[in-house]
């Protein structure tokens, strides 16, 4: 039953309490947490690597925040409605991290100031490893539980209980992400932009090969030379369905109107492919092996040599891997000088190598969930997808970085990997 309370002239109805007290109406007991606060408290909720009663205290908040009374808080987390108010006031008092916190101080506790905040920085972009830990990247608990065994003695004693979502907000503004790992090419080449240049400087006197219109210019009697960009896909797997796919049907009460495929699946083993495309026309020339061998290669140049006619230059664009430039393949060149030459790529300059774009297009068009009963199934099927690239060729070119580059005035350098290994300008 409702009372009331004479104070001063006016009168203040006093209300019996979401805990069945009597309070003044109007007292402030309400959460009204932040968008980055509510975020981390939903994340403790679920972590189920946090203590148990850190855990209940964020759910305490959540559910304050939602608009739930103390009694029905205190019945979800199973404690009683003196402990959810408790958890509730530090909140009011200090925030989020006074309310997770065991700390029986009052008031707001001290700010993390920004030397606080440089050190556990500091910390993150840190090794754990380095620092006598098994783990090669940080967790949050692990930095915080860090943070927490080192900061007394490092001058900086706020954070001897800093919470994890603390931690997780200092690193958030720095912009520090020290549980996630992005990899990188480092070049390794010397010679790196001399030879992208060169290769650049290739392309630049190919697009001088098409008119304005885009039609090849034929080539004058005697000088004809095919440029090829070449390279390997090995590993190419035969993989065999378990059970039949199960075709789209338009009125399938099942819905979806897609392919179903059992996740089941056999193993038949892999192929590799050698591939070239010619820069000038687009064809695409395939050799399909059970092996990517210096024997392998040689069987794919000697392809070459049987498909244009004898006298012309064949020059490629390739990687410089062992297999290139092997003894093997060496002594095949010497067989037929005059026929090859190569204009090698950088290391960790595959994506200078046009050939690869052609790769990505056939693994989206082609390769990307195929089912195959045999490798040799497989086979045919990568031979049959070259003939049909190859019934409407595309001509791919490179468009970057080709404006500071002058072939009236740059000689290319190539290389015939004949025995004395004299490269030749053109």
């Amino acid at each position: 039953m409702d009372c009331k309370c004479n104070i001063g002239i006016g009168i203040i109805p006093l209300t019996k309490g979401e805990d069945g007290r009597h309070n003044l109406a109007g007292s402030k007991t309400a959460v009204a947490l932040g968008e980055r606060d509510r975020e981390m408290l939903e994340r403790l909720a679920r972590m189920r690597t946090a203590q148990a009663q850190t855990v209940t205290r964020a759910r305490i908040l959540l559910l304050r925040d939602s608009g739930e009374t103390l009694v029905s808080i205190a019945e979800k987390v199973g404690l009683a409605v003196n402990s959810v108010r408790l958890c509730v006031t530090k909140y009011l008092e200090g925030g989020v991290e006074h309310a997770l916190s065991d700390g029986a101080r009052s008031g707001r506790p001290r700010e993390i100031d920004d030397a606080d905040r440089a050190f556990v920085v500091d910390l993150a972009c840190q090794r754990p490893a380095d620092l006598g830990y098994a783990a090669e990247l940080w967790t949050n608990d692990l930095l915080t539980a860090h943070v927490r065994k080192t900061a007394e003695a490092a001058g900086h004693p706020r954070l001897a209980t800093v919470a994890t979502g603390s931690v997780h907000n200092i690193l958030a503004d720095a912009q520090i992400k020290p549980h996630k790992m992005a990899y990188y090419c480092e070049r390794r080449d010397p010679n790196f932009k001399a030879k992208m240049h060169n290769v650049l400087l290739l392309y630049k006197q190919l697009s001088f090969r098409f008119d304005e219109d885009g039609n090849l210019i034929p080539w004058e009697e005697g000088q004809e030379i095919h440029v090829l960009s070449y390279d390997e896909k090995p590993g190419i797997q035969a993989i065999a369905n378990t059970a039949p796919d199960l075709r789209p049907e338009a009125d399938d009460a099942g819905g979806r109107g897609t392919v179903r495929r059992d996740y089941e699946y056999r193993r038949l083993g892999t192929l590799s492919l050698l591939a070239s495309i010619d820069l000038l026309t687009g064809e695409a020339t395939p050799l399909v092996s059970e092996t990517h061998k210096s024997s392998d290669y040689v069987a794919f140049l000697r392809i070459l040599d049987g498909k244009y006619p004898k006298g012309d230059l064949i020059r490629i664009v390739l990687d410089n891997v062992s297999v290139h430039t092997s003894a093997e393949t060496r002594r095949y060149l010497a067989t037929v000088p005059g026929r090859f030459e190569f204009v090698f790529t950088p290391k960790h300059g595959s994506w200078l190598n046009l050939v690869e774009g052609f790769f990505s297009k056939m693994t989206r068009q082609m390769l990307r969930g195929i089912r195959v009963s045999s490798k040799d199934e497989l086979r045919e099927r990568i031979l049959r997808y070259f003939k049909e690239v190859n019934a409407d060729p595309v001509v791919y070119r490179w468009k970057w970085n080709l404006s500071d580059i002058d072939p009236t005035t740059e000689g290319l350098v190539v290389d015939t990997l004949l025995p004395d290994g004299a490269d030749k300008a053109s």
